[in-house]
């Protein structure tokens, strides 16, 4: 297995761009047919056996807080070290291979010690968003008894008592400070810092993802041994990761993002990943911080980046940037082309979800090939393709069809391998050799992908159906506005009308006539079926941590409004009340 590592580092590291296109192409080629070994244990063969023998003393981790600019770093060596001293005092309380591990702590360097401690172990990490409810952990404990749990001194309280409210009892309970009855994480320093890893099968169960949940409760999206570390092979390869990068993610540790972009993709090839923690996105200091530590590769969420290009970052030095790259939402066209005059770098979009990695994408080669608003090409190791409401793979160009990858020819490494204790769910995405992602795109005539949305996220109206994404796009092109939210809205007349939850930049007011040049805006952009109806300004819209935006939550507070018969907002503006579009509706 180490000989593969060390293709995607050297084909990573190529400058000729066909030639890099074509190694990949091959490498996964050979990587889709080829039998996994019966054990595979990547913090033990990969990290261990070959990056801290090789670059033991080169800086694997960098971390540092934002606002109060306290800083650490470890070595490969130092890192195994603090990872085996936290499976050595975890295997001290009793836990083995198959337990598992709820791990609720923010961006600190534990987090990444934890998480090799659990591949090493074959304890099955169950990361925990730090904004999880009472209820919401209930339900979790509820639904996977906990083991073991690592936590943060600020959630103990929260958890303790969703522990006692499901007669949950884990073997041990580390803490990152001081309470009683938990064990000080300061404690494990008196550990060894050696461990075996264990006898990990490639089939085994590794970690366990509580989805979001923007529909109906989180689902467990269950990865194994070969899932994650072979299959983020694919996010290295598409961000395009060098070992001698210091690649930084702006993601939170709750989430599977993170695992594929802050601990996997850089890890993967020896590279240095990096932690900036925050309590609240500071534009600025982000920037300041990205650039005093030389970030050579940048991956970020669509709503970072419309922080980020509204900034003044005319006295940073951008100079040692290499690559920037998006994911968890498409990115607009406008943010993409403001980020370019402001870093010089063009943010190439991917896509992937919880039960894959990176599936889609602009790779590397793509430079210069790029379109705004596309998200690339499939990755070599998915074997993707789009499919009508019939199940029918689409062959027309432009036309809109659901996401799905074939299993027939070759099953993907990256995905998932199902929805722990929930047989329904997986009978109702593993359809006919396909798996359905849930989302939808289009192809056009050249081979580029183009997302149009959640497949219930789509709105329709008058028969038409409109992916929120381009109407969005379209909004985020007016000179007012920071941010925009697309959601379908009951109708009795269409069934769904497009309205738009916008966030206005500083210094701009909500008005009728700012209203009425977005209206006039959208519509020299967008078909007539696609433009907003109704705008309403806001001055914030719900999301996941990870960015993306709940519209199932803005469509659901629509449809409690209209049951209640409340009031519109007083800043909602409705199309059809401006008689200068009359001849426009």
């Amino acid at each position: 297995m180490e000989k593969l590592y060390r293709e995607v580092m050297d084909l990573n590291m190529m400058e000729d761009d066909e030639q890099k296109e074509s190694a990949a192409k091959a490498f996964f080629e050979k990587l889709n047919t080829m039998d996994l070994p019966e054990y595979f244990n990547w913090a033990g063969e990969i990290f261990d056996e070959l990056h801290v023998k090789e670059r033991g003393d080169k800086t694997a981790l960098f971390w540092t807080d934002i606002h109060t600019k306290e800083t650490q770093s470890y070595t490969y060596r130092e890192f195994s070290a603090n990872g085996n001293r936290c499976l050595n005092r975890l295997r001290q309380a009793g836990v083995e291979k198959g337990d598992n591990l709820y791990m609720m702590v923010p961006i600190v360097p534990e987090t990444w010690f934890s998480t090799y401690a659990c591949v090493k172990g074959g304890i099955i990490n169950v990361p925990t968003a730090t904004t999880m409810t009472l209820r919401e952990m209930e339900f979790r404990f509820q639904t996977y008894t906990p083991n073991c749990v690592i936590a943060s001194e600020v959630f103990t309280d929260l958890i303790d008592e969703a522990l006692q409210l499901t007669n949950s009892t884990p073997k041990i309970k580390i803490v990152l400070g001081s309470k009683p009855g938990w064990i000080s994480y300061s404690d494990l320093e008196k550990e060894a810092i050696e461990a075996e890893p264990a006898q990990t099968r490639s089939n085994d169960l590794l970690f366990c993802f509580f989805t979001s949940g923007t529909t109906g409760l989180p689902k467990r999206v269950g990865h194994t041994a070969a899932s994650y570390p072979i299959g983020h092979l694919s996010t290295a390869v598409m961000a395009g990761i060098r070992p001698d990068d210091i690649h930084h993610n702006l993601s939170a540790p709750g989430w599977a993002k993170w695992a594929w972009s802050s601990f996997f993709a850089p890890l993967n090839v020896g590279a240095t990943g990096t932690g900036f923690n925050f309590t609240a996105l500071d534009g600025m200091a982000y920037m300041e911080c990205l650039t005093t530590h030389k970030v050579s590769v940048f991956c970020a969420p669509p709503t970072a980046w419309r922080v980020f290009i509204n900034l003044d970052t005319s006295g940073l030095d951008f100079s040692h940037l290499r690559q920037s790259i998006g994911a968890g939402e498409p990115l607009n066209p406008e943010i993409i082309t403001q980020w370019e005059k402001l870093t010089g770098t063009y943010i190439r979009d991917f896509y992937g979800q919880t039960e894959s990695t990176a599936m889609i994408g602009n790779a590397p080669w793509m430079k210069g090939k790029m379109r705004k608003g596309s998200f690339g090409y499939p990755s070599f190791m998915y074997d993707v393709a789009l499919v009508d409401d019939d199940g029918k793979e689409v062959t027309q160009a432009d036309e809109p069809g659901y996401i799905v990858v074939r299993l027939d020819r070759w099953r993907s490494i990256g995905l998932f391998t199902e929805y722990i204790g929930n047989p329904e769910k997986m009978a109702g995405v593993f359809i006919d050799n396909y798996y359905y992602t849930g989302d939808r795109a289009s192809i056009d005539e050249d081979g580029y992908w183009w997302f149009v949305g959640r497949s219930d996220d789509v709105i329709k109206s008058s028969d038409y159906r409109v992916g929120p994404f381009e109407v969005e796009s379209a909004l985020m092109e007016h000179e007012a506005v920071a941010e925009g939210a697309v959601v379908g809205v009951p109708d009795e007349k269409r069934f769904q009308l497009v309205k738009a939850y916008v966030i206005l930049k500083q210094g701009q007011e909500p008005s009728r006539e700012l209203a009425l040049d977005m209206f006039q805006h959208t519509i020299n952009i967008l078909a007539k079926f696609k433009i907003p109806r109704i705008i309403e300004f806001v001055t914030e819209v719900p999301k996941t941590l990870s960015g993306k935006i709940r519209r199932v939550e803005l469509r659901e507070r629509e449809v409690e409004r209209q049951e209640k018969s409340a009031d519109s907002p007083q800043q909602e503006f409705y199309h059809w009340g401006f008689p200068e579009l009359s001849s426009k509706n």
